[in-house]
């Protein structure tokens, strides 16, 4: 069975979703970031992967992450590591079977898409969902494969296309079943109000 992460910060305002912030107040860019991670939280629940985990960037004892995990009956765990590429590599060394690792920021995922991906691992040693921004929302492996994160540049729009060039010097072979995108920017957050509406409230 393949598991399927979720990596999450505790919606703190002004710690998460801060590039909304000049059309909206922390408050309310923390209150988006609460919908997209119980949407994300559902959708993960509904594609019948397991275990479904939630790891936590910042206060894993947040009041709104205890509550959903508790309600869904998922665990939480402490991401750990100094950056993104760190955190990844943990979180994949925890595990010794297929998994996937999704963010909490990306409405278009489906329970049939992430399934999909899943279903990729059987002949991929990796799987990628890469984002419209150059980054990816999803990353699957069947084994740890900490090489593959190290030294990327986070946060810039070369993170596919270095993740890319790792792959092929590893050896590895990968599937990119779709492009995705995210909520990160104003104009996301507009796309996303009108792609989902009545999910996310200001």
């Amino acid at each position: 069975m393949t598991a399927l992460a979720i990596f999450a910060k505790a919606p703190v305002p002004g710690e998460c979703k801060t590039r909304l912030m000049p059309m909206m107040s922390a408050e309310a860019a923390a209150s988006v970031h609460q919908q997209l991670v119980l949407r994300t939280l559902q959708t993960a629940l509904a594609s019948q992967l397991s275990p479904v985990q939630l790891w936590c960037a910042g206060d894993s004892e947040h009041p709104f992450l205890f509550e959903i995990s508790r309600r869904f009956g998922v665990q939480r765990f402490q991401q750990q590591g100094a950056d993104l590429g760190e955190r990844i590599i943990h979180m994949f060394g925890e595990h010794q079977q297929p998994l996937l690792l999704i963010g909490s920021d990306c409405p278009v995922l489906t329970p049939e898409l992430l399934q999909r991906c899943a279903a990729e691992l059987e002949t991929q040693d990796a799987v990628f969902l890469p984002a419209e921004d150059g980054g990816y929302a999803l990353v699957g492996l069947n084994r740890p494969e900490p090489e593959l994160f190290r030294g990327i540049q986070w946060g810039t729009g070369q993170v596919m296309a270095q993740t890319r060039e790792r792959l092929q010097r590893l050896q590895l072979r990968w599937s990119e079943p779709e492009q995705v995108w995210d909520v990160d920017r104003p104009e996301d957050y507009r796309r996303a109000r009108q792609l989902l509406a009545g999910l996310i409230v200001q």
